[in-house]
């Protein structure tokens, strides 16, 4: 890569903001408004498919890690195009980009729809709308000072979550008084713990997935991280126990506290189960914590999308303007770009409020699994060829790989074959097919450009 070509980002994000930026991607919408879905879809048999995820999710880390510290400084598109070619990393940055566009819209209107649990009054699209101005102007600051922030704001939804899994575990074992009556025999009361099946367990891995992008953050951050060699271990060897912690554990005390066909959607299950403890003040709480949780992860997101749009066009996959940097160090027109598809999904809140959230959910979920594949098939890829010996390394390689890319293309393909996911499967198709038009049309002149 020219490294004086264009200017450069900033290196001000310490071990502790990488650490929870990771974190701040994957505690959001998913967990905290997508698991009234997957709840509906599979009930208490959810937490087979979160555990399930995690498993995929800690594979996909570990060998991000590991290709991280075997290429510093290169971020996901550019170990892909190390791999598969310019063509191949063309379609999966540009899809990388449009998945944490996506996410970072979600989280928007999710925070919008918490809002109007005190603003019932206001429309979803002018709540989501004050808080994009407020996110995309924190990432107008210098990075350490967003590293700074999103630190802090992850915090308090880590403490928030850790004081809901110790009092709803208080709950559900009768040491707190409570309207709710012999908690635990929602686990299989109503239809069972598979009441829709095993299909209904598969089908709630698209929201699943949703949930759980986001922890390959990491794989962007890294070129903004001082240390990266010391940090990506640590934050890696903890996914796991942050998966089984933050998603299994919340999820084991909803389906105790409230039957999984009584959650409605409306509100988050974290707010209707404190609404329906009879603690005064609680749900209150609750949403406020849920609130900073999903802007803390838009946060993330338009971090995500201005750092690849910014490494795209040094590498001139995206127009060169978009490699412009503020003299603070920041991708401007990136931001601006974010700021940009934010306004349109402002807009579609406008036109149908009720229904915009389920619809954008089920998309990034095809695209993060496209972009978990393309990782490990990358690192079967790249594996042989290190020129220096990772101190990381996925265990049991090339089995752990080779499980979780064949696991990840039957989730996609039956994704795809599934009727009730027809709108989100036309459209990543109908994109993937426009990328894989346009990598060719791209792909001729500047071929492999990127590690020349």
């Amino acid at each position: 890569m020219k490294k004086n070509q264009h200017q450069n980002l900033q290196k001000g994000l310490l071990p502790r903001h990488v650490q929870f930026i990771a974190l701040a991607g994957m505690i959001g919408t998913g967990i905290f408004k997508g698991s009234s879905d997957t709840l509906n879809m599979a009930g208490p048999s959810v937490i087979v498919a979160y555990l399930i995820g995690g498993l995929l999710l800690f594979i996909i880390m570990a060998a991000l890690g590991e290709m991280a510290i075997a290429y510093p400084n290169l971020n996901v598109q550019h170990l892909v195009n190390k791999a598969f070619g310019f063509q191949i990393s063309y379609i999966v940055g540009w899809l990388y980009w449009i998945n944490w566009t996506l996410v970072t819209v979600v989280e928007l209107l999710a925070a919008g729809s918490f809002l109007q649990f005190w603003f019932p009054a206001l429309p979803l699209w002018l709540l989501s709308f004050l808080c994009a101005v407020v996110i995309v102007g924190i990432n107008l600051f210098q990075v350490k000072y967003y590293g700074e922030l999103e630190f802090w704001f992850a915090g308090i939804k880590i403490i928030a979550l850790v004081a809901f899994i110790v009092l709803g575990f208080l709950l559900l074992l009768g040491f707190i008084p409570s309207n709710i009556q012999d908690p635990l025999s929602n686990f299989t009361a109503h239809g069972g713990f598979f009441p829709h099946g095993l299909s209904g367990t598969f089908s709630a891995f698209l929201v699943v997935m949703f949930s759980y992008g986001g922890a390959e953050l990491i794989g962007v951050a890294i070129t903004e991280t001082k240390d990266a060699d010391r940090v990506l271990p640590k934050i890696i060897k903890g996914a796991v126990w942050r998966v089984i912690i933050f998603y299994v554990l919340p999820i084991l005390i909803i389906c105790g506290m409230i039957p999984w066909n009584k959650v409605t959607g409306q509100d988050s299950p974290f707010v209707q189960v404190f609404s329906s403890t009879g603690l005064p003040g609680a749900a209150h709480i609750m949403n406020f914590v849920l609130l900073t949780a999903v802007l803390s992860a838009a946060n993330s997101g338009i971090y995500a999308t201005s750092r690849t749009l910014f490494s795209m066009a040094q590498d001139d996959v995206a127009p060169k303007i978009l490699a412009k940097v503020s003299s603070k160090g920041i991708p401007i027109m990136g931001i601006m770009v974010a700021s940009i598809c934010i306004l349109a999904a402002v807009y579609l809140a406008y036109l149908t409020p009720s229904q915009v959230i389920g619809y954008l959910m089920t998309i990034p979920g095809f695209t993060v699994m496209i972009l978990w594949m393309s990782i490990c098939a990358a690192q079967l890829k790249l594996r042989p060829h290190y020129k220096n010996n990772p101190a990381f390394k996925v265990k049991w390689f090339p089995y752990t790989s080779i499980f979780a890319l064949l696991s990840l293309g039957i989730i996609f393909i039956g994704f795809i074959f599934n009727t009730n996911n027809l709108i989100g499967t036309s459209v990543c198709l109908v994109t993937l097919g426009i990328l894989i038009i346009l990598s060719f049309i791209y792909g001729k002149p500047v071929k492999n450009k990127i590690l020349a």
